[in-house]
């Protein structure tokens, strides 16, 4: 039996301070950068802008995006493989006056612990926040996220962005030239340059997260992979999505080694960094992203 905490270990045990990255008045002073704010702007924004009515989320958290929604008229309904994630997002639809029971425990890479909530029609939208990172096999991920959504209907996947780590002048990026882009090349290159490497960049850090802030493991002992966005885009065409496009946030203004050197001035320039168009720059100083794809008819 493998050892490697399970992902919902992780989100079980961050499930009751989880909601806070989702504060609009403590975005200055979160000591984790609140990333999932900003994805929630782009995903209301897209949802309001396509009318979309019922909307379906896997990977619901504490519920705060769910009730969000709710609030702006359209159905909403999810699961989330996490029993603890579940039990608040319940307890917060309760108290936000939505049905408890439109949120349940479901892995969507088993359809069957998910299916009945299909309902007798599909959804107009179906988000993925936070899931992408920890599936097993993305194919079978992104086919099963039709069932949930009409022809023409459209899908929000969130991803990790590979690309960035050649801005964060640490480990990930040393990771990246050896990983993938000098996968392929004779192995005395690619120690000659993981040895450059070491003495260039910061490759000491960030430091492993081995135990979350509630306690239980940290996030980079669970299953947790990045994507390059350009292969990414490309697995939603085959799996049967078009017009597919990214949406970018978490904007860095500098490496992320540099963020406590800059000290306020990073987490400001950051926060006004999100209110850019999203363009090219997007694949390097932004650390993710969220899909918008359409079903093909």
């Amino acid at each position: 039996m493998s050892d490697t905490p399970r992902v919902s270990d992780h989100y079980d045990a961050i499930a009751a301070g989880y909601g806070a990255g989702y504060e609009r008045d403590r975005l200055e002073t979160l000591p984790e950068y609140p990333a999932n704010y900003f994805r929630l702007q782009i995903l209301a924004n897209r949802l309001a802008d396509l009318g979309a009515r019922r909307v379906y989320e896997v990977g619901v958290g504490e519920g705060t995006p769910l009730i969000t929604l709710a609030r702006m008229g359209l159905e909403v309904s999810g699961c989330d493989v996490s029993e603890r994630m579940v039990e608040v997002a319940q307890q917060n639809f309760s108290a936000a006056g939505l049905p408890p029971d439109a949120i349940r425990w479901g892995d969507i890479e088993d359809v069957t612990t998910v299916v009945d909530q299909l309902g007798a029609r599909p959804y107009d939208a179906v988000i993925a926040a936070g899931v992408l990172p920890h599936v097993r096999n993305d194919r079978l991920f992104l086919r099963n996220l039709h069932a949930f959504v009409d022809p023409g209907g459209t899908c929000f996947v969130e991803f990790r962005n590979k690309l960035f780590s050649l801005f964060t002048l640490n480990r990930f990026a040393k990771e990246f030239f050896l990983d993938d882009l000098l996968s392929d090349v004779d192995e005395e290159i690619r120690t000659a340059v993981a040895a450059e490497l070491d003495e260039r960049l910061a490759t000491e850090l960030p430091p492993v997260r081995t135990e979350a802030v509630d306690g239980g493991p940290g996030y980079d002992l669970i299953p947790a992979k990045f994507h390059n966005p350009f292969e990414l885009l490309e697995e939603f065409e085959l799996a049967g999505y078009k017009d597919c496009k990214i949406h970018w946030y978490h904007y860095h203004p500098a490496p992320p080694l540099l963020e406590s050197k800059l000290g306020d001035l990073f987490r400001r320039e950051a926060l006004r960094m999100e209110h850019h168009p999203s363009n090219w720059k997007g694949n390097f100083l932004c650390s993710a992203g969220v899909v918008e794809a359409t079903k093909c008819e």
